[in-house]
């Protein structure tokens, strides 16, 4: 059996990431949480993540700073951006920083695993 494709989320809305998680592991994703910046960076030095979806603003380290230290690793993570935020410069800022999406909140959980699924391709069949 092949080992599932690890996601981290990263989001300091309980409620929001709780969602997120459901709906990624019932599509067979492995999936890790951290609640700010600083706690994305351990996890991602850590365990290696196959994909990351970070938020913009969290307490302690946004999602910014994160990017901007992933920006040049050769082995960093896809990163997709979720954001309640409606100005164009912030898109603009996190696509230079290199995020494969950028996802308005408050959106569609089928909306996300499609891009998950572009990105990491479907997760292994969870049907018993």
């Amino acid at each position: 059996m092949m080992n599932p494709r690890t996601i981290l989320i990263v989001d300091d809305d309980v409620d929001l990431a709780e969602g997120l998680k459901l709906v990624l592991s019932r599509s067979g994703y492995r999936v890790l949480q951290a609640r700010d910046g600083r706690q994305a960076k351990e996890v991602v030095d850590r365990e290696r993540p196959d994909l990351v979806i970070i938020d913009m603003m969290m307490p302690k380290m946004g999602g910014y700073p994160v990017l901007e230290h992933y920006k040049d690793h050769p082995d960093a993570p896809p990163f997709i951006m979720m954001t309640a935020n409606e100005g164009t410069r912030h898109k603009a800022y996190a696509e230079y920083l290199g995020v494969v999406d950028y996802i308005h909140k408050p959106f569609a959980m089928d909306r996300l695993l499609e891009t998950v699924q572009k990105i990491l391709g479907p997760g292994p069949d969870t049907t018993p």
